[in-house]
């Protein structure tokens, strides 16, 4: 089967591409049946010489039955040799992964439950917290002060027999 697709050249880390009609079997920087163009994607796009296309020669070989790969179908689709191709999408890559949702979901959990406490505290009555505040005053300051002087009344004795 012929693929009509890029070739890499160039060196490290700067990439240049032949568009090649080649066997689809052949490695892909391997030998090719014909050049029909390059492409640099080091330039910017509006650039003319990013891109060149022998338009006569991939006609030809696309009647031959030969296959575009899907970024050299998107350069056929621009130059309107080609229907555009269909825009791929796969939003479950997208998804966060394993660890990440499990963090977001109890973040949500976290979120909700001080949600849950602050309507709880607006839905109170305000008459209550002033009425349960004074009580709860009050023997707070007894217990201490009845405790204090009963602590230091009493001596403690340790296990020789002598006192504190």
């Amino acid at each position: 089967m012929l693929k009509i697709r890029m070739s890499r050249g160039g060196e490290k880390k700067r990439p240049f591409y032949k568009i090649v009609v080649a066997d689809s079997r052949r490695p892909r920087d391997g030998k090719f049946i014909e050049k029909v163009g390059f492409f640099n994607p080091l330039l910017p796009k509006d650039k003319k010489e990013r891109l060149s296309l022998d338009l006569d020669r991939i006609k030809f070989w696309l009647s031959q039955g030969a296959q575009p790969s899907e970024r050299i179908a998107r350069f056929l689709g621009e130059a309107n040799i080609i229907p555009m191709p269909k825009q791929r999408n796969n939003p479950i890559k997208a998804l966060p992964k394993k660890k990440a949702q499990e963090k977001l979901k109890k973040a949500e959990e976290a979120k909700k439950a001080a949600e849950e406490a602050e309507a709880a505290a607006k839905a109170a009555p305000v008459e209550t917290p002033a009425a349960e505040a004074a009580p709860a005053e009050t023997p707070a300051a007894e217990t201490p002060a009845a405790e204090t002087p009963a602590a230091e009344a009493a001596p403690v004795e340790t296990k020789e027999g002598e006192t504190k």
